[in-house]
């Protein structure tokens, strides 16, 4: 039977019981699975870049690559500060992601539409990810560099994704003008 005190107390979560703030463990585990989302679109948009002929393509996808490659840095560094092993290397799920961006360019023979909506996936994917980590209780410090990596990714998401909407819009032209003729 449910006594008066517990009818009338809610129940509370972990980090209140904590008061508040995230252990160091937990801290390290959001991060560490930052640091595997960021290597993942290090390698992804490297083959990504590997996978398009257009210069301009290739040039912004090793960005981004190289963007993730920094971010992964950071968070390693504040791992080890933590006292964590910190990730190095990308998640199961990201190495089969990758995989399906060098099946998708070779069968399609470099599909830059289809490598632009896989990125835009992959981006999606980054950019989830870190909305749960900003739902965590971290450190101020730690938020504000999460914070940051998050507005960096979501930017790239954008912009990954009005390139492939420009790239859509352009071949239904050329295919419409095509077929008129």
């Amino acid at each position: 039977m449910i006594n008066d005190y517990e009818a009338t107390t809610p129940m509370t979560s972990q980090s209140e019981l904590n008061n508040g703030t995230a252990t160091d463990d937990d801290v390290v585990s959001t991060l560490n699975e930052l640091i595997e989302t960021c290597k993942d679109g290090q390698e992804g948009f490297k083959q990504a870049a590997e996978g398009v002929e257009r210069s301009d393509l290739k040039s912004l996808f090793f960005e981004f690559s190289q963007q993730r490659a920094h971010f992964a840095g950071e968070l390693q560094g504040i791992v080890q500060k933590l006292g964590g092993d910190p990730e190095t290397s990308g998640s199961t799920a990201g190495a089969m992601h990758r995989g399906w961006i060098n099946l998708k360019s070779a069968i399609t023979g470099k599909d830059e539409q289809a490598v632009l909506n896989e990125c835009e996936r992959g981006e999606d994917s980054a950019r989830n990810t870190y909305k749960d980590a900003l739902d965590d209780d971290l450190p101020t410090y730690i938020m504000d560099t999460v914070r940051n990596q998050y507005d960096s990714i979501v930017q790239a998401h954008d912009r990954v994704r009005t390139l492939r909407d420009s790239y859509k819009a352009t071949n239904d032209r050329s295919s419409t003008a095509t077929t008129n003729r």
